[in-house]
């Protein structure tokens, strides 16, 4: 045939590869919703979970697994059965990526020099020390917490991985040490009551 085809021949035509079923636009849309309605408290919740406790996060994670369905959304919308645990494996593995990020990157300090220039301040000098006065008050379990989720902004998530305890005890232990915090500034005067 030399690329000359003869009069009445039909090409061969190439094999027919499996495409997956494409939906129109007003299906994609519909699917969308689907995602939002059927499994999006459910990721959310799973992500919540895996994050331990960090819903803000979770929803983050929820928003990007429904921007890679979306952009899947042709492909996933012929098979409504595998839809599920696509999302849960898509969800899951940016959890992963999230707490290998986390500890690749660790926490950074703000250097001195960018603080405000009100910190220098005899008010703020006072409360500082009033402050510091009430923490050595703290056992030093009490004073670990503050020192990790306030004065360094660690998460629940950090902080528990930091001190080998779950985020309930790190959530718990913050809350009776700002407490015992509070009424140690209470008795100096700092705050009323």
């Amino acid at each position: 045939m030399n690329g000359i085809m003869e009069a009445g021949s039909t090409p061969l035509a190439p094999p027919q590869a499996h495409t997956p079923h494409v939906t129109p636009d007003a299906d994609c849309d519909a699917f969308m919703r689907d995602v939002y309605d059927q499994y999006g408290p459910l990721l959310v919740r799973y992500a919540t979970r895996l994050l331990d406790g960090d819903w803000h996060k979770a929803e983050d994670i929820f928003q990007e697994t429904a921007a890679r369905a979306w952009k899947h959304g042709r492909s996933l919308g012929a098979r409504a059965d595998q839809i599920r645990p696509w999302l849960f494996t898509v969800a899951r593995n940016l959890v992963i990526d999230h707490h290998r990020a986390r500890r690749n990157r660790p926490l950074e300090l703000m250097p001195v020099e960018d603080l405000d220039a009100s910190w220098d301040s005899t008010e703020s000098t006072l409360t500082t020390h009033a402050v510091l006065k009430a923490l050595r008050e703290l056992n030093e379990q009490q004073r670990t917490v503050i020192r990790l989720m306030y004065s360094l902004e660690c998460s629940v998530a950090q902080a528990a991985e930091h001190l080998g305890v779950p985020p309930g005890t790190v959530k718990s232990r913050a809350f009776y040490a700002v407490r015992a915090l509070r009424k140690a500034l209470e008795k100096q005067g700092v705050l009323t009551g």
